[in-house]
């Protein structure tokens, strides 16, 4: 299994990974959804670059030309509700591309405790297909076990890219278990330290989807 850690090189993507963490701008919930946007317009052009390519011929106003564009189009995979301003930024350059949304939520056993629920599913198929999963925390690593386990009902990938902003090795080690490691790619902004009692990752940025679209009850 691949990991690519973005953290460990300097870029752009450290500016609006360190304006999604501070508590100080995450009031502002445009600018917090946007930055999430741009870290996954970032990963998708660094995924492209993993993806088969082909020649096409191209007529201008003035003569024939070649391009080399991609070969196939991926199917983006987004955890709700967290997920969807990263699955815009992949949108917004895999513009052909597939999409699919799944349901995966934590009901609580009690305070420290909890199972991941899948309630609902809508995807293309997914058979022969790149499939990139995207979900900006990475804390455990079940949701997105789970996830990608439900997307196998609508066919087998030929490869899993995971995108998420924030994991933990806890998280990782859990993927490297439990999806098929030969074609899996992991993405990440950062990898950070530990989980704390209640599975929410440290530093990392409190909750993403409640900073997102507000908090919920």
């Amino acid at each position: 299994m691949k990991i690519v850690n973005f953290n460990k090189e300097h870029s752009i993507l450290n500016q609006f990974l360190a304006e999604i963490r501070d508590i100080n701008i995450q009031g502002d919930s445009l600018r917090f959804r946007r930055n999430i946007e741009r870290i996954g317009e970032i990963m998708a052009y660094e995924i492209s670059r993993d993806l088969p390519y082909k020649q096409i011929n191209i007529q201008t106003p003035l003569a024939m030309t070649q391009e080399i564009v991609p070969s196939v189009q991926p199917v983006i995979a987004t955890i709700l509700r967290a997920g969807l301003p990263l699955h815009q930024g992949f949108l917004n350059y895999f513009d052909h591309a597939g999409n699919a949304f799944v349901s995966a939520y934590r009901k609580y056993i009690d305070a420290n405790h909890f199972d991941i629920h899948i309630e609902y599913i809508a995807s293309p198929s997914i058979e022969g297909k790149t499939l990139i999963l995207v979900d900006p925390m990475l804390a455990t690593g079940s949701s997105m076990e789970f996830a990608y386990q439900a997307l196998l009902t609508k066919g087998t990938p030929t490869h899993l890219h995971v995108a998420s902003i924030i994991a933990t090795r806890q998280a990782i080690e859990h993927l490297e278990h439990t999806l098929p490691t030969d074609k899996t790619t992991i993405w990440c902004a950062a990898i950070d330290p530990e989980l704390n009692a209640h599975s929410y990752i440290v530093p990392g940025l409190g909750d993403a989807g409640d900073l997102c679209y507000g908090e919920k009850e």
